[in-house]
């Protein structure tokens, strides 16, 4: 649209103004299908920047009130209807305010702001709403980890390295491990948090502008802290970007492998847990299938996590202001992730809550294997002042002595223990029968471990207290942080409401 032509405004991009022809419709960014879970953002963003401009006189009364009300009718209508009738991508609200209001008043909505800021504002508003999604989802997760530590605290389970039985261990024990690390999760994610809001708005797209606008009001309504403190970083620094695609890897990596073990133990062979059948499928052929689905599906969510860290890197190469389209793609990527990863958080809380723990499979095995015989060689040194390795070795010939002439845990006997400990060391154990049947007991191994983090029941139950404290501590966090983003959309609404109804006052 040039001069007095009457041809309809098709966006700033048309064919007659600086391009002649009419860019291809597969190449176009500024579609409104493009902007997924933005979108809504996009709109606050446009209500609190015609609000500033109102309060800082860049608008007249009767205007801003025009062109806040038209954006009101976009909400009556269904913001994504409306927007995806007007087209335009992220500057749909121009596009119908120009359609309904005409140019001179629609035309001015974007007065001291570009489309850096816009997709700025909206991708970091899009990751809080993710983010909080994740915290509150990892938080229900902790919760019942806690509640099954707390209930499995004396539950005996082998404990694995390298795919091979290493020393016993508690269902309870496993389960407060997975809650300190979901805990570690959830502080990458207030971490993130107070870097991730603070405000691109007024930036525009790198220098800012020279009308009078208010920086710190756009933020305050969008619920930011601040504005960001250079308007250049503000829209062409994307380390905030790769921040969130490695918290999400993190998360994805520590979900894959609780998705793991649980994959794992409810195979036949291991049979120590069974998911509940809603998480499960079955197989077209094969009728005594019982498929872990919702596992895989975990499992799956790693991958994508990763690939979209290594997109958001690879996006973010070429000198400043360089890489801007390549961003649209990873974008995607990092707002699927984030979707994802609350969802299968809360199909992991779900399975963990009704989970069927085989306590007598794991109790059994847990002992089976040798994994207990770490404390054998413990006590060889206590009783006899035998140094640790020499000890460690008297206690790997006995186990393979054992194992050798088709003993077992459970059958084999001090007479093969003092035989390994004369070719070792050229005197008996000097352990007594009570004391080397102590040592052989798995469920003992647990009990004796009762230092500062250890798997005896007492310990876990000492921990998972704490770790309670911390739970109802990050919650409250949590709470605290959507209480205000929630305060901002309602201020942000007060000053709309305020701003149209000194219009109708006047």
């Amino acid at each position: 649209m040039t001069g007095d032509s009457p041809t309809p405004y098709e966006g700033f991009r048309g064919a007659g103004v600086r391009l002649n022809e009419e860019q291809l419709p597969h190449l176009s960014t500024h579609r409104t299908d493009l902007l997924g879970d933005s979108l809504p953002w996009i709109h606050a963003f446009d209500k609190a920047h015609l609000v500033m401009l109102a309060e800082c006189g860049l608008l007249t009364g009767p205007d801003a009130a025009a062109l806040l009300g038209a954006l009101r009718a976009m909400e009556a209508e269904g913001i994504a209807a409306a927007r995806d009738r007007a087209g335009g991508g992220m500057h749909s609200a121009e596009h119908h305010l120009i359609a309904t209001l005409g140019i001179e008043l629609g035309g001015r909505i974007n007065m001291g702001r570009s489309s850096g800021d816009l997709i700025e504002v909206a991708r970091r508003l899009t990751i809080r709403e993710h983010l909080t999604a994740l915290t509150g989802a990892a938080l229900r997760l902790r919760g019942t980890l806690l509640d099954l530590a707390a209930e499995h605290a004396e539950t005996v389970l082998p404990g694995y390295t390298h795919g091979q039985h290493a020393q016993p261990t508690t269902f309870g024990h496993w389960a407060l491990m997975f809650e300190r690390a979901l805990a570690r999760d959830t502080q990458r994610c207030a971490s993130l948090h107070g870097r991730l809001n603070r405000s691109p708005a007024g930036a525009a797209i790198m220098t800012g502008t020279d009308f009078p606008i208010s920086r710190e009001r756009v933020a305050e309504l969008l619920g930011f802290d601040a504005p960001l403190a250079n308007t250049m970083d503000a829209i062409l620094s994307h380390d905030l970007e790769m921040e969130v695609a490695a918290v999400y890897a993190t998360a994805a990596a520590t979900l894959s492998r609780l998705a793991d073990d649980l994959f794992l133990w409810s195979t036949a062979e291991f049979a120590f847990v069974e998911l509940p059948d809603r998480y499960c499928g079955t197989s077209s052929i094969m009728p005594q299938k019982k498929n872990p689905d919702a596992l895989e599906i975990v499992k799956s969510v790693a991958g994508q996590a990763l690939s979209g860290l290594v997109a958001v890197v690879t996006a973010e190469r070429g000198p400043t202001g360089f890489p801007i389209l390549e961003r649209r793609r990873s974008q995607d990527l990092l707002w699927a992730t984030g979707r994802e990863l609350a969802a299968r958080l809360g199909d992991l809380d779900g399975i963990m809550r009704d989970l069927r723990v085989r306590t007598e499979a794991m109790a059994e095995a847990a002992g089976a294997h040798w994994a207990q015989v770490t404390d054998v060689a413990s006590a060889l040194v206590t009783a006899t002042g035998v140094d640790w390795r020499r000890s460690h070795q008297v206690v790997g010939l006995f186990v393979r002595r054992s194992i050798e002439r088709g003993l077992t845990p459970a059958t084999t006997t001090l007479a093969v223990l003092d035989e390994a400990a004369f070719e070792v060391q050229g005197r008996p154990s000097g352990l007594d029968e009570a004391a080397f049947r102590d040592v052989m007991d798995a469920r003992a191994f647990v009990a004796r471990r009762t230092l500062y983090g250890g798997p005896a029941p007492a310990a876990v139950l000492r921990e998972r207290a704490a770790a309670q404290d911390e739970l109802a501590a990050d919650l409250a966090t949590a709470a605290n942080r959507t209480a205000a983003h929630r305060a901002a959309a309602e201020s942000l609404e007060r000053a709309v409401d305020a701003v149209i109804a000194a219009q109708a006052n006047a």
